[in-house]
C-alpha cells in the first residue's frame, strides 16, 4: 500500500505542493529517495533511520522507497524530513489512519527525533490555505511565523513524538495566532533625524518629494557635504509598513534566511547599503536555485549605492530593468523565477574624482577628460530612469557653527506630510493596482497627470530645452504629481512642473 503525505516546496515566491509517497519492497534493507532530491535532501536517509529510532519507533526493515512528486520538480532542503518520518511511520502501521488530505508537515529533524527550524515557513502557509489544506505541523521555533495567517491552523511541536501522539491520540500541540498589524512599528526611534542635519534644504524638500512618490534620488557632492548622512535620514521620513507590505517583506526574508528568529515579522522598511564591490549576481539574486539579491531585499525600502559611480559599470546596468518594471526575472538552464523589487533607489556620488568639481571652498584638480570619463561611468539610460537628480554643495560656515539648529524641521514632521501624499495616493490608485506615484504607468500618467494648455506650452518648452526623452518626459510628470499631492492640489500646474525640472539634473 503507497500512503502519501503532504508536504512543500518554495521556486522563488511560488509555492508548490509536493506529495511525499512511502511504499516498501521485500528487499535488502535501505532507503531510497527519488524525485529529483538535492544533497540534503537524499542525507536525509540516515536522519529518518535514527530519528524513528530514537524516538522509540521501529524503522521497517524492507526497502523503503520514497518519491517527492511531481517527479521533475527539483527539490532542495531539509524541509521534507517530518513529511518523510511519518510517511514512513504511517506504511508500517505506528502512526493510524488520519485525514492527509488536509494536513502538511514541515521541518528537519534531528538524530534524536528533535524538530530544527526551516526557512520559507510564511509563504509556504500563506499558499497552503488555496491548495486545501486546513492544518500544517512545524517545529515550534517556526510556529510564531506561521502564526500570521488566519486561513490555516500552524500546529508546533517539539519532537517526532508529539507529532506521532497528536496524529494517533489528539494530544494537544501549540498553537498561536497572532495579528501582523500589533508588531508594526509606527513610532520608531530613528539614529539619524533630518533634525540632526545641518542646512541643505534644498536636499531635504527634495528627500520628501521623492518619500512622498517613491521616487528614485542620485545625489552629487563634494566629501562630507552630507550625502550619506541625508540618505540615512530619509528612513526617517517615510510611511510605516502596511500589514500587506510587512508579510510581503517578511516571505522575502524567509526564503533568504535572513529572517531573525526573535522576530517573526519584518516590521521595519529595509535599508540595504551593499559595498562598492559587490558583484551582479550579489545585488540582482542568482545562484543554481536563484535567490532574492540586494534589490529585492530592499522591496519596499531603499537601495543605498554609495560612492555609486565606483560599483563596477555592468552591476549597475543590471538595475535599469527592475527600476522600470519593479519585478527582476532571474534565468538559468534549468529555471526562471521572478522576484519583486519596488524598492527606492538613492545613489550617492562625487562630481570628479577629486571629488570638488563646482565646490565653493576648494578648487578641482581634474582634467576634462578625467572628468567626462568618470561621469561616463553612469550610462544615460540609468540617469534616465532616476527622476530627482540634486547637486548638494559643502556647508557654509555659519551653517557648521549652528550647533543647535533650532530652524531644522524634526523628521516627524515632514514624515506627516509624506504619509497624507502616500494616503491621497492610495485612495486614487485603489483600483489600479498601485500604491505611489513612481509607479504609474503611460496609460494611468494620462488618466491622472491632467495638464491645462498653459502649462501644455510649458512642457513644449522644457521638452525643446532639455532635450527631454520620453521617459523623462513621463518621470517629470510623476513627480509634478508628487509634488501637487504634497500641496493638496488636484491638477498639475505650472509650479509644479517647474519644481520637478529643478530636481531632474544637475551639472
Amino acid at each position: 500500500m503507497v500512503v502519501s503525505v503532504k508536504s512543500a516546496t518554495i521556486v522563488g515566491l511560488n509555492v508548490h505542493e509536493i506529495n511525499v509517497e512511502v511504499d516498501t519492497v521485500n528487499s535488502i534493507p535501505q532507503v531510497a529517495i527519488v524525485g529529483l532530491p538535492d544533497t540534503a535532501i537524499s542525507e536525509a536517509k540516515e536522519r529518518l533511520r535514527l530519528a524513528i529510532k530514537n524516538s522509540g519507533y521501529s524503522f521497517p526493515s524492507t526497502k523503503v522507497v520514497i518519491n517527492l512528486a511531481p517527479a521533475d520538480l527539483k527539490k532542495e532542503g531539509s524541509g521534507y524530513d517530518l513529511a518523510m518520518a511519518v510517511g514512513i511511520l504511517y506504511r508500517d502501521g505506528i502512526i493510524n489512519d488520519f485525514n492527509n488530505r488536509e494536513i502538511a508537515f514541515l521541518g528537519e529533524l534531528s538524530l534524536d527525533g528533535s524538530l530544527r527550524a526551516v526557512n520559507g515557513v510564511l509563504p509556504i502557509v500563506c499558499a497552503l490555505d488555496e491548495l486545501g489544506i486546513k492544518k500544517i505541523i512545524l517545529p515550534k521555533e517556526n510556529l510564531e511565523e506561521a502564526s500570521f495567517i488566519d486561513n490555516i491552523e500552524a500546529l508546533g511541536a517539539d519532537n517526532l513524538s508529539q507529532v506521532v501522539e497528536y496524529l494517533n491520540n489528539g494530544s494537544e500541540l501549540k498553537t498561536l495566532k497572532q495579528n501582523a498589524e500589533d508588531y508594526i512599528e509606527r513610532d520608531i526611534d530613528f539614529p539619524v533625524d533630518f533634525a540632526h542635519v545641518k542646512g541643505q534644504a534644498q536636499a531635504k524638500k527634495a528627500l520628501e518629494i521623492a518619500a512622498s512618490g517613491a521616487h528614485n534620488v542620485l545625489m552629487s557632492g563634494s566629501p562630507g557635504s552630507g550625502k550619506t548622512m541625508l540618505a540615512r535620514a530619509f528612513m526617517s521620513i517615510l510611511p510605516p509598513l502596511t500589514k500587506q507590505e510587512a508579510i510581503e517583506l517578511t516571505k522575502i526574508y524567509s526564503i533568504s534566511g535572513l529572517l531573525d528568529r526573535s522576530k517573526p515579522l519584518i516590521t521595519q522598511r529595509p535599508f540595504r547599503s551593499p559595498h562598492h564591490s559587490a558583484s551582479s549576481v550579489g545585488i540582482i539574486g542568482g545562484g543554481s536555485n536563484p535567490k532574492p539579491g540586494e534589490i529585492t531585499l530592499a522591496h519596499r525600502g531603499v537601495l543605498f549605492l554609495d560612492e555609486m559611480v565606483e560599483f563596477p559599470r555592468t552591476t549597475l546596468e543590471v538595475l535599469r530593468q527592475p527600476l522600470e518594471d519593479n519585478v527582476v526575472t532571474i534565468s538559468r538552464a534549468s529555471i526562471s523565477v521572478k522576484y519583486p523589487a519596488n524598492f527606492i533607489l538613492i545613489g550617492a556620488m562625487n562630481p570628479c574624482p577629486c571629488g570638488f568639481l563646482g565646490d565653493n571652498k576648494k578648487k578641482c584638480t581634474c582634467s576634462e577628460f578625467q572628468i567626462n570619463r568618470y561621469r561616463m561611468r553612469l550610462s544615460g539610460p540609468l540617469l534616465d530612469r532616476i527622476d530627482i537628480q540634486l547637486k548638494v554643495q559643502r556647508l557654509e560656515d555659519d551653517e557648521l557653527l549652528n550647533m543647535e539648529n533650532k530652524d531644522a524641521e524634526t523628521s516627524t514632521e515632514i514624515r506627516k506630510r509624506v504619509i497624507n501624499a502616500r494616503k491621497i495616493q492610495l485612495e486614487r490608485y485603489k483600483n489600479d493596482g498601485i500604491l505611489t506615484n513612481s509607479e504609474l504607468t503611460p496609460k494611468l500618467i494620462k488618466k491622472y497627470c491632467k495638464i491645462d494648455d498653459s502649462t501644455k506650452q510649458f512642457l513644449k518648452q522644457a521638452i525643446n530645452k532639455f532635450g527631454l526623452s520620453a521617459r523623462s518626459y513621463d518621470r517629470l510628470l510623476k513627480i509634478s504629481r508628487t509634488i501637487a499631492d504634497l500641496e493638496n492640489k488636484e491638477n498639475i500646474e505650472v509650479s509644479h512642473i517647474a519644481q520637478a525640472l529643478q530636481l531632474r539634473s544637475f551639472s
